[in-house]
């Protein structure tokens, strides 16, 4: 504990005192510890060979606030890595990591770090120092004031500070940062945004502190992360029924309150809970004056403990990223506790997992305000860990393998004493949640972040992310082939329906023994498979030759693109004639349902025994099949039904057929319809 308290103080000391004072004196903080290497008779400062001048910078750094030589971070690194991470291929950036790693572990147990431009400056000549680790590597790097980093540097660095990124989202976070400047982050944006995230952790720390809605957060601790619709120019309106009232809406991490606001004050809040299964529903909704559908810019709030919907309108001149905004950090506590209940999470791995949730929040609010990302160009649920999660094609198994994560973590795997940070470590530090700054021995391990390899979280989140990119290419095909117009669809639909058609004619042919020949053949060879038993293999036939049949084609395109399905569109239609042709089709399913609805309330009257000529003869048919299913062996039976169905209409039965189905019909069109009365509700709703 004595070395522990050390070392912070020695840290800390290099933020109290200025000791990074070079990220303000000059363009670039390398050249003069260039040549400062190996100068110190401390023994702090040497050259590492097998390090690039950038990475021997970095590394100097890191033992002196770790309060060791660069001798002794080596050979620590050489002590606790396994063979693998220590292979001369990767040695130069597997140790790299290693300090980086260890020297964050400790950094961000500093009150206020993100809050000093030495620490944010400190990360990100660690990111281009990851970059060209080795001294073997060809390329010669000018750092200077312009210097950019790649995504692989900075899902490596970043995620091991917790408020800054996490694993599953830091691939888009990075694609957001890195939008105006050409695919790589600059220092400019990365400061701003990291500048931005500690403003916003300040803001829930002070509106959490506050007296706001204290009485009813005490007993659970809650954190206030959002609050809007205080500004008269930007209300929130709450629709209840065909009612509307502007309010005040807050959120924490456990529900959603809505203060009504009366004349010169709030009325007490509502409470929306998304910490209870109440069976909720979230969701975008159409909301307008009196009930009206008109606007797209509310949220609906549906559980078991409310009579009826809630709506929370979020009013604005043009479209409608605030109500996007606003449901994607619902949704994102909601799904929080989705998963502190599925997985049964509890005690302090639950307050951390609710950290997480809430630094996602945080960190989406850092990002509004870069000038760089507007509000409107934000896919706000792709930064966000369980929003993304429940998008993303494997997402269940990212939140399995994070859950195993966040439960077994402080477990010793290896002998390594690093200084893991959690989410609830790193805000204990800014004085957001009670308790200390935490130290566990996690070895090779510094939050979710495994130095020379990637962590089992890391692989489940880039496996998901490559089974969207296959997701987004299918998606872009079924959204570049859509057409417009009724007849258009249809039109399309026939051409990709010909080949069914054409076996279903087929099939009739055969059954009206168009052709007597080839109906005969088909009839013998049909019934030589049923007596036989074979109709399981002529299946399996069938289904390997489809098999057969795509894998050919596969091999004959080698790849080539799938030629287009050409369609011959109809006549274009006026608005008159499109509305005249919908009057139509709707006016032909009325009268199909019509027809269903006298074919159910015929069997109905069958089954009720409603007088009539047919109910003798149902029960006796029905006694018929009952016997025959009991006492005949079913492949006679498959056999006889289809010979019936087969010859019909060959020319020996042909006119026993006709006669017979001309019976069946006078039969059917004798039974009369079970009745029926309809009966109006009376619409409470519009009386009030």
């Amino acid at each position: 504990m004595a070395m522990m308290s050390k070392t912070m103080d020695l840290i800390e000391g290099f933020v109290k005192e200025g000791s990074f004072k070079w990220v303000l004196s000059r363009k670039t903080s390398f050249d003069e510890e260039f040549e400062d290497m190996g100068k110190s008779p401390s023994g702090k400062r040497k050259w590492i060979p097998e390090l690039s001048p950038m990475a021997n910078v970095i590394v100097g750094r890191c033992s002196r606030m770790l309060d060791v030589s660069m001798d002794e971070l080596q050979s620590n690194f050489e002590s606790e890595a396994s063979d693998a991470i220590k292979s001369p291929a990767n040695y130069a950036r597997n140790f790299l990591e290693y300090s980086c790693l260890r020297a964050l572990g400790l950094a961000t147990h500093i009150t206020g770090h993100l809050a000093d431009k030495s620490f944010r400056r400190l990360t990100f000549d660690m990111m281009l120092a990851w970059e060209i680790p080795s001294s073997s590597t060809q390329i010669v790097a000018k750092v200077d004031a312009d210097s950019t980093v790649c995504l692989e540097a900075f899902c490596r660095i970043a995620p091991a500070i917790p408020t800054i990124a996490e694993v599953i989202t830091c691939s888009n976070l990075f694609d957001l940062l890195s939008s105006s400047t050409g695919g790589r982050l600059s220092f400019a944006v990365y400061d701003k945004y990291l500048a931005g995230i500690d403003r916003a952790i300040k803001k829930m720390k002070s509106q959490s502190e506050s007296s706001f809605l204290a009485g009813l957060r005490a007993e659970r601790a809650e954190k206030i992360l959002e609050v809007d619709g205080t500004l008269t120019t930007q209300p929130i309106l709450e629709h209840v029924g065909i009612s509307a009232w502007p309010g005040r809406l807050t959120l924490t991490d456990h529900a959603l309150y809505f203060e009504a606001l009366k004349v010169v004050a709030y009325d007490k809040p509502k409470v929306y809970e998304l910490a209870e299964d109440l069976k909720q529903v979230i969701k975008p909704e159409l909301t307008g004056p009196w009930g009206s559908r008109l606007f797209d810019k509310a949220v609906m709030y549906k559980s078991i403990k409310l009579s009826e919907p809630v709506f929370m309108e979020f009013p604005e001149l043009t479209g409608h990223s605030r109500r996007d905004y606003w449901l994607a950090i619902m949704l994102e506590i909601f799904y929080a506790h989705r998963f502190i209940e599925k997985y049964n999470i509890t005690g302090v791995e639950r307050e951390e997992t609710l950290l997480k949730a809430s630094l996602g929040v945080l960190r989406l609010q850092a990002l509004q305000d870069l000038p760089q990302s507007p509000n409107l160009n934000l896919q706000f649920e792709t930064l966000l860990m369980f929003n993304l999660c429940d998008k993303l094609p494997g997402g269940d198994f990212i939140l399995e393998t994070l859950a195993n994560s966040i439960t077994s973590r402080g477990k010793v795997k290896s002998g390594s004493h690093f200084y893991s940070m959690s989410a609830r470590a790193v805000l204990s530090n800014f004085g957001v949640v009670s308790g200390s700054g935490e130290s566990s021995a996690d070895r090779l391990l510094v939050g979710d972040i495994l130095v020379g390899e990637m962590s089992s979280l890391e692989k489940a989140v880039n496996l998901a992310r490559d089974n969207y990119k296959k997701v987004e290419i299918a998606q872009a095909s079924v959204d570049g082939v859509k057409v417009d117009g009724l007849d258009t669809n249809l039109a399309l639909m026939k051409e990709l329906l010909d080949p069914v058609i054409k076996i279903g004619k087929m099939l009739l042919s055969l059954a009206f023994w168009e052709d007597p020949m080839k109906s005969l053949l088909f009839c013998c060879f049909s019934t030589f498979i049923i007596i036989r038993g074979w109709i399981a293999y002529a299946t399996v036939g069938i289904l390997l030759f489809m098999a057969l049949f795509i894998l050919l084609t596969k091999l004959s395109n080698r790849g080539r693109s799938l030629e287009e399905l050409k369609v011959v569109a109809p006549p274009s239609m006026n608005t008159v004639e499109q509305l005249l042709a919908v009057q139509n089709a709707i006016s032909q399913i009325e009268e199909f349902v019509q027809d269903g609805n006298i074919v159910l309330l015929k069997l109905r009257a069958l089954l009720m025994a409603v007088p009539s000529q047919a109910t003798d003869k149902a029960i006796l048919a029905l006694v018929g099949m009952a016997i025959c299913l009991a006492l005949v062996p079913t492949r006679l039976i498959v056999l006889m039904t289809f010979l019936e169905i087969f010859t019909r209409y060959s020319p020996p039965r042909r006119a026993s057929t006709e006669r017979w189905t001309r019976r069946l019909r006078e039969l059917w069109f004798s039974i009369p319809a079970a009745p029926v009365v309809v009966e109006r509700e009376k619409d409470d709703k519009k009386k009030r």
